[in-house]
């Protein structure tokens, strides 16, 4: 169980300190929020849990929005509505209040899982949408040769898919979500074709696995990577990448029926 950090953050990342640059590197990709606007059917009210500062929420619904971190909660821009203070694994809500739940790169942070997903399950009428990454997929992308602590930790802090079905009740279907090449949401594999971004340290820390790892790692990372790219070696053996339009990675939908 973790305990709530200053800020209010439930997880095991703190967003008091992630969270200052973070709107600046993890903004909502068009591509990947298409995938859950169709998910979402016609749904109009729609429950966002751990919503942080909004990425994902589609503005044409009608949204309630809940995130235990006070440092995100003040980056939601003005246009969206307030986020409430709780956890998922409390929803303030009645059962069926929303025709809809979702959870985006999230359930990582929370301390219990199953509750959490039983909550979103208890909640809503309709689907339940959660995006995560699959934990067995984390090491195709290159950043595991260069950062294999890094994505270790990724790893065991994200639960399995298998987890992630059984906990909203069994009839779930699981979507690959391909990344594509400008991705705007920098998560780890988001740069997979643009490895120089990797070297900025905000980039960096918008991602919570890097806080995780030793300092040492990352700078072992940026001299390493730093090197490889300038003496074209990381272009001999990745430079494909540069040019591919969509890399399916970890990147994963489940979309749970009642």
């Amino acid at each position: 169980m973790h305990s709530r950090h200053q800020d209010g953050s439930a997880g095991d990342a703190n967003y008091g300190v992630i969270g200052t640059g973070y709107t600046r590197y993890r903004q909502p990709d068009p591509h990947i929020a298409e995938f859950i606007r169709k998910a979402l059917g016609d749904a109009a009210t729609v429950l966002n849990v751990g919503a942080g500062a909004g990425s994902y929420e589609p503005v044409d619904r009608d949204i309630t929005a809940v995130e235990p971190s006070a440092s995100m909660r003040a980056q939601r821009p003005a246009h969206l509505p307030v986020a409430i203070d709780a956890t998922a694994e409390s929803l303030p809500f009645p059962d069926r209040s929303f025709d809809a739940a979702m959870a985006t790169f999230t359930v990582h942070q929370w301390s219990n899982l199953e509750r959490g997903l039983s909550e979103m399950r208890r909640v809503s009428r309709g689907p339940v949408l959660i995006l995560s990454c699959d934990p067995d997929l984390l090491d195709c992308s290159w950043l595991h040769a260069y950062a294999p602590e890094m994505i270790a930790v990724e790893a065991r802090r994200y639960p399995s898919m298998a987890a992630i079905v059984e906990g909203l009740g069994g009839n779930a279907e699981v979507k690959p979500v391909p990344i594509p090449l400008n991705c705007v949401d920098g998560f780890g594999e988001a740069y997979y074709g643009r490895p120089e971004r990797m070297l900025d340290p905000g980039a960096r820390l918008a991602n919570s696995a890097w806080s995780f790892v030793e300092p040492s790692v990352g700078e072992r990372f940026v001299a390493e990577l730093g090197r490889d790219l300038a003496d074209g070696s990381w272009d001999r053996r990745y430079g494909g990448l540069r040019t591919q339009p969509f890399f399916e990675g970890s990147l994963r939908l489940v979309i749970a029926r009642p």
